[in-house]
């Protein structure tokens, strides 16, 4: 099968010369040959290899295609494997699968070329845990049949609560009594036990069945009753439970150390009781859950029709137990102390003894400091059901008549600005105390001693006589600053006109006047109102720039107290307008014998107060009653059928752009997660809506993300939702292949937060069936003769596709002698049709037919007819 063809020279060739030679193959049959060419060169003999090669493709695929461990969240997982080709021709694939696990095995044929690799999708459907391990066969051109093992795992994304000490899961924390006001933590680890991330947020449940807030669950029944029927229903249990962090994203197999705080208050209530029994027992439940994973109240918003979710969702639930006692401490002789009358420098004391009444919980008071009373020990602690004596002592500084109010703080730890890594202490409860006490003064007798002062060369024997105090003596030296007009005795006529501003001297004030005065200032003898020398130092006095500076800086602050003055009277007077002027009152007083009108609280009309939104804090818990009132509040604006496709306005492109938290997103409900259409018919077309709520107040643009085929038809696939408003986009389903559909398609939140739902629905082929396929025709009474042989066939449609029929009679050598109409016809969906078919008797005429009831698009089906003859 080869051909050499040459012409080999018969001289020798010179050197640069070249001999050609050209072998052709012709194969015959499908094989490989072999042979050889020999070359005579002189003396030596080459051999050259001659190889024919019949030309063949050489496909390979991998044994095992592994998905590894997955989540189970309704997401259609897609895996890769290659059909490579080591040949040198293309080959064909074949891959078959009867099994259910597997979806969308595509392409299920083809071919690969040489030298490539083909790549082969395998989609599964994480709806279900458990272990995968299906095979699938692959047949190869010139390789056979080849089994590949899909492998895999499907588990649970579970959330574990472990304490921090014994790593152990944890159901319950129980904080114990505690005082009102008082805060106590307890750290726990969140465990995400699962290979793939997680967000997570807690959320606290006040509206769980088995919950307490504030019930004395000590009590009887009766006092429970009452106390409830007492106790105001709208209160926020999120500011007795903090969870710091209360949002997050765990790593695969990831701890995070998560604080809880219990900090009780008590709450009020219509009426007040007795501060003793008001002890509170609290059973509250914090849940921490993935992201989203609020299909339940979906689901109740459509009405259970629309879509089928998961009955597990991804949470844990924490139970908290916890106790608020208030702080019962009694003192004696009482709250209001009366201290026996004492003079200036003495005192009085009073032992008062403090109980801690308290069954549960220590006290610890520090009494604050107050003018007059000192209380020794000034801080202390008392253990339950114990006494203290403490020493309250009344020392007055001046003398007069004093109550004075003593406040003994309560000390315990809480939490400042939401900050519970650390507990500081601080004063929570005050308690306080009257102290009443009277200083009086002690009369003493005044002794005259002589002071002559300076004696003139003319004066009395006896000289003047003077005051001296009680050992309080000044440093200075006594100037008179009397004004002239109250002494007019012995004024000189010439020195009774003086000027009042003039200051009287006594006579023997002359060291104080050696010091610096001031120029302006004259002094004048105390009789005769005679002009003293004043004596000016010029190295100590002010200088005329001086006084000038000093004048200015004096003015200055007298403006500003005159401003500040008049500033206020100002801020008064328009208060007071503000108070006047209303359209109620005016200002006016009644007059005589006219009255004000009684105005009784219970004329007022009770305020039904609005959901509030949830707070922007990120230490403010999420409850599941606001979210219920969010999203009441939501749904009742009604529903939004077509919005904008893409953000218009300023605020909208601004709210869009936002990058939401996992509080945010957890308030946003995009569901349900799974749409189940159930049993369709091919060729039709189904729809099913997804829901769309906003809780939240700032505009979000909601993107659709469809790639198969069956779901081509969905539309809107884009809108910007506005702020607390609910709307749906109709899902549309149509296929032409007959099996299990499974497929998912993703949508996105501001064009940064990723989701996904999961559609399902089982397509069903084109059928229609017969209420009976034996159909026995019996004479009846009354007809005319030739039609009493007649009866009817129900003609059903169980499909949700209206289908068209043609009935076709089956003949043989003979003429049918059954008839059947309608002939064609038309089932709506869900409905169906009667056919009546009728035996026409003759001589020799068949007793038995048949019809085939052929569907367009659909199934054929047998109806076998018979007539009773009675003879």
């Amino acid at each position: 099968q080869f051909k050499l063809i040459v012409e080999n020279p018969e001289k020798p060739i010179a050197p640069g010369l070249q001999v050609k030679a050209v072998v052709e193959y012709t194969p015959k049959c499908a094989e490989d040959l072999r042979d050889k060419l020999t070359l005579l060169i002189d003396d030596d003999v080459v051999h050259i290899p001659v190889l024919g090669l019949i030309p063949y493709c050489d496909l390979e695929i991998e044994s095992e295609l592994n998905f590894g461990e997955m989540i189970a969240n309704s997401k259609l997982v897609t895996k890769e494997i290659g059909i490579a080709n080591h040949g040198t021709t293309s080959g064909v694939f074949r891959v078959s699968y009867n099994g259910v696990v597997l979806l969308n095995i595509r392409p299920a044929r083809g071919v690969v070329k040489p030298k490539s690799v083909r790549k082969i999708k395998v989609d599964i459907c994480t709806d279900v845990p458990g272990v995968i391990q299906e095979m699938m066969k692959v047949e190869l051109e010139s390789r056979g049949c080849a089994e590949v093992w899909v492998k895999g795992v499907v588990v649970e994304q579970v959330l574990k609560v472990l304490g921090v000490s014994c790593g152990k899961v944890l159901k319950c924390i129980n904080f114990g009594p505690l005082y009102f006001g008082t805060s106590k933590t307890e750290k726990i680890h969140l465990y995400n036990e699962s290979p793939e991330s997680l967000d997570w947020v807690a959320v606290l449940e006040d509206n769980a069945i088995a919950g307490e807030m504030g019930t004395d669950l000590q009590g009887s029944t009766d006092a429970v009753l009452h106390g409830l029927s007492l106790k105001k229903n709208d209160v926020d249990v999120s500011t007795l439970i903090l969870c710091v962090p209360n949002q997050g994203t765990l790593l695969p197999y990831e701890k995070s150390l998560i604080t809880i705080c219990f900090s009780p208050e008590k709450f009020e209530r219509e009426f007040e009781v007795n501060d003793a029994s008001l002890i509170q027992d609290y059973v509250l439940f914090l849940r921490f859950e993935a992201v989203g994973e609020r299909g339940g109240c979906l689901q109740d918003l459509s009405g259970g029709a629309t879509a089928t979710t998961r009955s597990s969702s991804r949470h844990v639930d924490l139970a908290l137990m916890g106790s608020g006692f208030p702080v019962i401490l009694s003192f004696k002789p009482g709250r209001v102390i009366n201290f026996k009358d004492c003079y200036l420098g003495e005192q009085t004391q009073v032992v008062c003894t403090m109980k801690n009444e308290s069954e549960f919980l220590p006290v610890t008071f520090r009494f604050r400091r107050a003018a007059h009373f000192n209380v020794s020990p000034e801080r202390g602690t008392l253990k339950v059901k114990s006494e203290k004596e403490v020493m309250i002592s009344f020392s007055p500084r001046q003398i007069g008549t004093f109550e004075m109010k003593q406040i003994v703080d309560i000390i315990g730890t809480g939490v400042e600005e939401n900050n519970v890594d650390t507990l500081k202490t601080k004063s929570f409860h005050q308690i306080y105390l009257t102290l009443l006490g009277v200083c009086k003064c002690k009369r003493t007798s005044v002794v005259f001693t002589i002071n002559p002062g300076l004696t003139p060369l003319i004066s009395n024997a006896t000289g003047q006589f003077v005051v001296r105090g009680t050992g309080q003596l000044s440093d200075t030296a006594p100037v008179a600053i009397l004004k002239s007009t109250q002494t007019q005795i012995h004024t000189h006529r010439r020195n009774r006109n003086c000027k009042d501003d003039a200051l009287i001297a006594f006579p023997n004030d002359r060291a104080a006047s050696l010091r610096p005065s001031e120029w302006s200032k004259k002094y004048r003898t105390i009789f005769t109102k005679t002009e003293r020398y004043n004596y000016v130092d010029p190295d100590f006095a002010y200088t005329e720039l001086e006084q000038l500076f000093r004048k200015a800086n004096t003015k200055r602050y007298i403006d500003f107290i005159s401003h500040l003055r008049q500033r206020r009277l100002e801020k008064e007077a328009a208060r007071q307008f503000y108070i006047y002027n209303n359209p109620v009152s005016i200002g006016i007083r009644p007059g005589e014998g006219l009255k004000s009108p009684h105005i009784s609280i219970s004329d007022f009309p009770e305020e039904k107060p609005e959901p509030k939104m949830l707070p922007s804090d990120e230490n403010c818990m999420l409850t599941s009653r606001k979210l219920a009132a969010i999203v009441s509040k939501s749904t009742n604006k009604g529903v939004w059928s077509w919005l904008s496709p893409m953000p218009s306005s300023m605020q909208e492109k601004e709210d869009c752009r936002l990058t939401l938290t996992r509080k945010q997103l957890h308030q946003i409900f995009i569901g349900p997660s799974t749409i189940d259409f159930g049993d369709v018919c091919v060729y039709s077309t189904t729809t099913k809506e997804l829901h769309i709520i906003n809780n939240l107040s700032v505009h979000i643009w909601i993107q659709i993300e469809v790639e198969v085929a069956e779901l081509q038809e969905t539309s809107p696939l884009s809108q910007v939702v506005p702020p607390l408003t609910k709307t749906h986009i109709p899902v549309v389903f149509e296929t032409t292949t007959v099996g299990m559909f499974k497929s998912s398609f993703s949508y996105k939140i501001n064009k940064q937060h990723i989701g996904h739902v999961l559609v399902v629905a089982h397509a069903m082929p084109i059928e229609l069936q017969l209420s009976t396929r034996e159909l026995i025709l019996s004479p009846v009474s009354g007809c005319l003769a030739g039609t009493e042989f007649r009866r009817t066939v129900r003609v059903c449609n169980p499909r949700n596709h209206p289908v068209s029929f043609t009935w076709r009679p089956v003949t043989g050598d003979r003429k049918s002698a059954f008839t059947i109409k309608p002939i064609k016809g038309f089932v709506e969906p869900y409905s169906d049709v009667e056919c009546e078919v009728v035996w026409h008797p003759g001589f020799s005429t068949p007793e038995t037919g048949q019809f085939l009831l052929c569907v367009r698009k659909g199934n054929t089906v047998t109806l076998n007819c018979s007539a009773k003859v009675t003879i």
